[in-house]
């Protein structure tokens, strides 16, 4: 049974209907503008740079491997092998080269960019071998300033992306089916996307404003004004004469504050009666840094990273509650990284077991290392585990214990003379 409605236009997709279906009323936040304001945003200001790290900086550091329940071990094994992440259950074994070879950290580092822009597209490049079998040879990154349209079905469903030509009249179109599209907080046929820091955009400004009259207010009183009071006029000298003498006076005198400076051989001359000094404000100034703390607190709220404001000067809060607020956090990252992990599922690991053994085929699973619930390994919890049984004291746990505390490499050979013989294990 067909659909009735639909989610998007069924005519011509432009700029104008995607902005009509993201509802956006700010002309700096509408496509393209918002592309220079965000790209603005995350490399003038502290605040929102740390924010972007805070969230992307753990996903990029979990560890990321490949789940082959009720897979062939032949079909793991190629994806793996193509992605160069370890199988869960399995060592990892790295690759002889790495040169010319599909970096997954790279890739994940670019797919993580729609938390800045809303979106980030790749195209999937293939290389086929001797026996006939398509390898991933390259996720190529399209930029979000090189796409002209996004072409969408009446479903809501992507069709095409449009990049702009280098020459006129020679737009590059992309069909779906060659395309990875990683969108933010997509709703109905919006591939635009929304940015994390859409809701931080308002503080930003504002603090940028503050920020901008704070450094003003430092140039013009932080120093004070020199001010020069020049000596009365001489005696007997009539109202014509005595003006002139004034007017000569006030310039000198305005020379000399100008020139006013500190240093070794510093020093200025006055005729007797003249002054000099260094006036400073006589009010109160402003309190600018309240209002640029306060904008700083909305931007990290913006990602639920609140914890990033604590331990200031001027913070309010304890460990239990940055042990709380961590934990908003650490499940929003989670859920990121999730995300990441079902379009690399739907949209690169299937589409190449796809092209290798068809749509039959079952295909092993992404999985992301849960962040923020990994317990620190000590000598205290290795020997519990080992007093528990649930860990054997072998040459694998032996070499990582060495390597964990930095202690020398073990000598085999040593070992194996220290190994105790038959006779003595069993007594």
């Amino acid at each position: 049974m067909p659909e009735i409605g639909y989610q998007a236009d069924p005519g011509v997709v432009t700029w104008g209907t995607l902005l009509a279906w993201v509802a956006e009323k700010n002309p700096d936040m509408q496509w393209p503008n918002s592309l220079d304001v965000f790209d603005r945003m995350r490399r003038e200001d502290p605040q929102v740079k740390s924010v972007i790290r805070a969230v992307t900086l753990p996903i990029l550091r979990t560890d990321w491997v490949l789940d082959g329940s009720g897979c062939r071990p032949e079909v793991v094994e190629h994806v793996a092998k193509d992605l160069g992440i370890a199988i869960k259950g399995q060592p990892f074994t790295a690759p002889r080269r790495r040169k010319g070879r599909f970096s997954f950290k790279d890739f994940l580092r670019l797919a993580l960019l729609e938390l800045v822009y809303g979106h980030s597209v790749f195209e999937q490049v293939y290389a086929i071998d001797a026996l006939g079998l398509a390898h991933v040879h390259k996720l190529a990154w399209r930029p979000p300033r090189t796409i002209a349209e996004f072409e969408v079905a009446k479903d809501g469903g992507l069709v095409s992306i449009k990049q702009h030509g280098v020459a006129v009249g020679a737009d590059v179109r992309i069909p779906v089916d060659r395309l990875v599209v990683f969108v933010n907080e997509r709703e109905g046929a919006n591939w635009v996307g929304e940015s994390l820091l859409r809701a931080a955009y308002k503080m930003f400004v504002l603090k940028d404003r503050v920020l901008r009259i704070q450094a003003l207010t430092a140039e013009r009183n932080g120093l004070g004004l020199p001010v020069v009071t020049s000596a009365p006029p001489p005696e007997g000298d009539d109202f014509d004469a005595a003006v002139a003498w004034l007017d000569e006076q006030i310039k000198r005198g305005e020379q000399i504050a100008k020139e006013a400076r500190a240093g070794d051989a510093a020093g200025v001359s006055l005729p007797h009666d003249a002054d000099l000094k260094f006036v400073g404000v006589t009010g109160k100034l402003p309190d600018t840094d309240q209002a640029i703390r306060y904008y700083d607190e909305q931007i990290a709220r913006a990602v639920l990273a609140n914890f990033l404001n604590l331990g200031g000067n001027n913070s309010k809060g304890s460990y239990a509650l940055s042990d709380v607020l961590g934990g908003f956090f650490t499940d929003s990252l989670n859920t990121v990284a999730e995300h990441i992990a079902d379009v690399v599922d739907q949209h690169v690991i299937e589409d190449l077991v796809d092209l290798n053994w068809g749509p039959e085929e079952p295909a092993p699973r992404l999985v992301p290392a849960p962040i923020g619930e990994r317990q620190q390994v000590t000598a205290e919890v290795i020997k519990a585990l080992i007093e528990a049984g649930a860990l054997v004291v072998d040459e694998p746990l032996r070499a990582f214990v060495r390597d964990r505390w930095g202690l020398p490499v073990e000598d085999l050979t040593t070992a194996a003379a220290e190994q105790p013989s038959a006779e003595e294990a069993a007594a």
